[in-house]
C-alpha cells in the first residue's frame, strides 16, 4: 500500500472553493473525466449538505502498466460522497474506485476548510491509499499511480482556479445585467418628466 498526501491554500474564502469544487466537473484541465451522475443529495437535520456522485473517468495509465495488469480498456467508475457543513466550515469529499477493485483501489479523501489565520484563504488536504493486488511489482505500480494521482492533483488545483474564475465571470454578468434592468426604467423615467 502507498500513502500519497498533499496540502494546498487558496486564495479565496471557503465559501467559493466549496461552491467551485461542486462545480468542478467537467473542465479543461481534467478532460479524463467526462461524465458526473448525481446519485442522491440532500441536507440532515444538522444542516449538512450530502451528495453521492458518480464520476465517469478514463484513466491515463502508462501502457506498461496495461499490459502489466492486463487491462485493454481503461474507463473506470467513481464512487464519490461529500459532506458541506456551513456551520462548521468544513467540506469533506470520499471517493473510491468501483472499477478494477480486484486488481487496484484508490482510496482519496479531501478536506476543505477555512485558513486558521485567514478567513480570505482555505486550506485542502488531500490523501490517498493506494493499493495494487495480485500482480507483480505492485509497489512499483503503487508508485506510478502515486505520481499520476501528484500529477492529477495539479490539475485539480488548476480546475479550481478555472471554475472560480468563471464563476466570478457570471457574477459580474448577473451584476451587469441587473444594472442594466435598473437604469433602464430610471433612464426612461427621466425622459419622460
Amino acid at each position: 500500500m502507498k500513502i500519497w498526501t498533499s496540502e494546498h491554500i487558496f486564495n479565496h474564502p471557503w465559501e467559493t472553493v466549496t461552491k467551485a469544487a461542486m462545480q468542478k466537473y467537467p473542465n479543461p484541465m481534467n478532460p479524463s473525466v467526462f461524465g458526473v451522475d448525481v446519485l442522491d443529495r440532500g441536507v440532515d437535520t444538522q444542516g449538512r449538505l450530502h451528495s453521492n456522485r458518480l464520476l465517469s473517468t478514463e484513466w491515463g495509465i502508462p501502457s506498461i502498466v496495461k499490459s502489466l495488469i492486463g487491462a485493454t480498456r481503461t474507463c473506470t467508475y467513481i464512487q464519490e460522497h461529500s459532506v458541506v457543513d456551513p456551520m462548521e466550515k468544513t467540506f469533506e469529499l470520499k471517493s473510491s474506485n468501483i472499477t478494477f477493485t480486484n486488481l487496484v483501489s484508490v482510496d482519496e479523501r479531501l478536506t476543505y476548510r477555512p485558513h486558521p489565520q485567514d478567513p480570505e484563504k482555505t486550506i485542502l488536504t488531500q490523501e490517498a491509499l493506494i493499493s495494487v493486488k495480485g500482480v507483480s511489482l505492485s509497489s512499483y505500480l503503487e508508485g506510478v499511480m502515486a505520481s499520476t494521482i501528484s500529477a492529477n492533483a495539479g490539475k485539480g488545483r488548476e480546475a479550481m482556479e478555472w471554475v472560480i474564475r468563471r464563476l466570478n465571470t457570471e457574477i459580474e454578468e448577473l451584476a451587469a445585467t441587473a444594472r442594466g434592468t435598473i437604469r433602464a426604467p430610471m433612464a426612461a423615467a427621466v425622459t419622460e418628466k
